[in-house]
């Protein structure tokens, strides 16, 4: 009797050899590696090492939201998801930011996701709400703040993580019924996973063992290969980059920039952290040890909400997968968000 690993096809990169040669994300990566080799040789094994545990460290988040995306597609899931989330738009909006709020996936991990519910139709407002609200919180980040910092701090960023969501999502919904943003993923990537070489696509019913169907389990091959070398390649650029600000941005000057308690010190909070943020759980004790140096509550939040979800390798991940107006709203919606809930938490707490 076959297993089911056994009658899975084993998943081909996408195009074959030849288009792994010609792709210009990959090149990019490579020369940016041979310049840092040039100039600075004694970071070269530094940043590969940081690239790697990264990668190491992402795995499994990663392996386990492309294998969700793969499945939905194949087993027909998708469309049903999508039927769910276009409801009423307040309803959908409204679950997809407390979902976002509670889910366990971070900044890099929750773009699989994002990829895949766009794809299958849903909507791009309750898309937007659950992919901004995800990476600012989730359980174990919500412990490790109440921890490091305190659990007042982790509860408002709960909340913010809610709120950010909803505000993305409403203002999204506003942009389109006025006629813009109808277009959300980028052409190269409506095209990844569809069916080629006169492949039969799966049915709109639903198929839970899809490893039953031939023409499922091809489906669910190219998902797998497809999606997670076009976004693996794009994370483990932004890991690189990462891993230069890690590197070259010392410690120090975010202190000094950030670490007054002025009203001004928030928006300024919230543009350093886009760049500057590193992973939630390295904040937590950077944005504990500013606040014991004098920086405001307020200023602390924005630093780690506008970084959660705008920080570099979420950022070029997220561009590589939307259109840009998609994108800048994304990014505007991280920073303003970020401020307001800076602000509201200096004023009310």
């Amino acid at each position: 009797m076959k297993t089911l690993a056994s009658r899975l096809p084993r998943p081909a990169l996408p195009s074959g050899g030849m288009s792994i040669l010609g792709d210009r994300v990959l090149w990019a990566l490579l020369a940016g590696m041979l310049l840092l080799g040039l100039l600075d040789p004694d970071q070269l094994g530094p940043s590969l090492a940081f690239m790697r545990k990264a990668l190491v460290g992402m795995a499994p988040f990663f392996a386990i939201a492309v294998a969700f995306a793969a499945y939905a597609k194949a087993s027909g899931f998708d469309q049903t998801l999508a039927r769910v989330f276009s409801g009423k738009p307040w309803v959908t909006i409204l679950a997809a930011a407390a979902t976002g709020a509670l889910s366990p996936f971070c900044s890099c991990g929750v773009i699989p996701v994002m990829a895949a519910m766009l794809r299958a139709g849903v909507p791009l407002a309750p898309v937007m709400a659950f992919c901004i609200a995800s990476p600012v919180m989730d359980p174990e980040m919500f412990i490790i703040t109440a921890a490091g910092i305190s659990p007042e701090f982790a509860v408002v960023k709960t909340f913010t993580a809610f709120g950010i969501g909803l505000l993305a999502g409403f203002t999204i919904y506003g942009l389109q019924r006025g006629g813009m943003l109808q277009q959300a993923l980028r052409p190269s990537l409506e095209a990844v996973g569809c069916c080629s070489g006169g492949a039969k696509a799966p049915s709109a019913s639903v198929n839970w063992r899809f490893w039953q169907e031939d023409h499922r389990r091809a489906t669910f091959s190219r998902e797998i290969a497809s999606t997670g070398w076009f976004l693996g390649k794009w994370l483990t650029v932004a890991f690189f980059l990462e891993s230069l600000m890690v590197a070259y941005i010392p410690s120090e000057w975010v202190v000094r920039l950030v670490g007054g308690e002025s009203w001004s010190a928030i928006p300024l909070a919230a543009l350093v952290g886009i760049p500057a943020y590193m992973n939630g759980f390295a904040a937590v004790p950077l944005v504990g040890g500013l606040m014991q140096m004098g920086m405001s509550p307020g200023a602390g939040l924005a630093f780690m909400t506008a970084g959660a979800v705008s920080s570099i390798p979420a950022a070029l991940a997220v561009y590589a997968l939307v259109r840009r107006p998609v994108f800048a709203l994304y990014i505007a919606m991280g920073f303003v968000g970020s401020v307001a809930a800076g602000v509201a938490y200096t004023l009310f707490l």
